[in-house]
């Protein structure tokens, strides 16, 4: 479940040796990534991260740094992003939501505000990240899901599609579905827990949940997906792709305006003090 997140027996700790205490919050962020550079800070670029970062500093006169569990890419959205930052400051949480949200852009959103233990980690502590990929299977276009979904005009084999998924799910060598090997994406095994397509209408949802992901994984793996559902591709010649290994063999990728970050998830549920508006 979103929001599942461990508590340690203690939500307070001292900072260096001055007698300032700290405190470690964490929040669940929702975000229309269509203007923005991605979630990290990045130099001349607008981020969700430099907003966030501005909108803190404008709440609490504190200049501090958050940490995402999942960096989404330029254009990517989010449903249920977990933020983490260490503050001074001794807002109650629904302040930090109000406060916040009053800052932010109307694209950006802070759901919810939780106090955590000094050793939570918002990445290292997840044990899933989970993604929806959104299909407009349509002859024309929605000016309504335009900015949320990929346009694909050809009639979708979402059986064949589906068949292609099963190889997914597993521990494997995930380097074909990757945009680029190195920095964070040296190790390239991901464990997929979920893979499935379905469809309803004229909307077609891939989702799919693994202990983390390569650059571009998901938007490369609907890219050749789609190839399958159009009958441009087997399932055999998907199958193929995973066994050779090979960086960026199953692009191009599919567009990030199709891409949402739903959830992340922990080993452990919700404790200590926690606000949800």
């Amino acid at each position: 479940m979103m929001g599942h997140l461990w508590f340690g027996l203690s939500w307070w700790s001292k900072e260096g040796r001055g007698l300032a205490t700290t405190t470690k919050i964490v929040l669940i962020m929702e975000y229309d990534g269509t203007r923005y550079h991605g979630f990290q800070l990045q130099d001349g670029f607008t981020t969700i991260q430099g907003e966030t970062e501005e909108a803190l500093w404008k709440l609490t006169g504190e200049r501090l740094r958050v940490m995402a569990a999942s960096r989404t890419d330029a254009g990517v959205h989010a449903k249920g992003q977990v933020v983490s930052f260490r503050t001074k400051s001794s807002l109650p949480l629904p302040a930090f939501i109000n406060g916040l949200n009053y800052y932010l852009p109307r694209d950006i959103a802070v759901k919810s505000a939780h106090r955590v233990g000094d050793s939570f980690n918002v990445r290292r502590d997840a044990i899933s990240r989970e993604y929806n990929y959104y299909i407009l299977n349509s002859l024309t276009r929605s000016p309504i899901m335009t900015g949320f979904s990929y346009l694909v005009t050809g009639h979708l084999d979402i059986e064949a599609m589906n068949l292609a998924c099963q190889a997914l799910i597993g521990e494997h060598d995930f380097t074909s579905f990757a945009s680029c090997i190195g920095g964070r994406a040296k190790k390239t095994v991901r464990s997929v827990h979920r893979a499935k397509m379905e469809k309803g209408g004229e909307l077609a949802v891939f989702n799919m949940a693994a202990n983390s992901f390569l650059p571009h994984q998901v938007r490369n793996t609907v890219g050749a997906l789609i190839r399958v559902g159009l009958g441009k591709m087997s399932v055999d010649q998907f199958h193929s792709i995973i066994e050779a290994k090979k960086p960026g063999l199953a692009g191009p990728a599919a567009p990030a305006c199709g891409l949402c970050l739903m959830r992340i998830n922990y080993s452990s549920p919700f404790g200590g003090e926690s606000e949800n508006l």
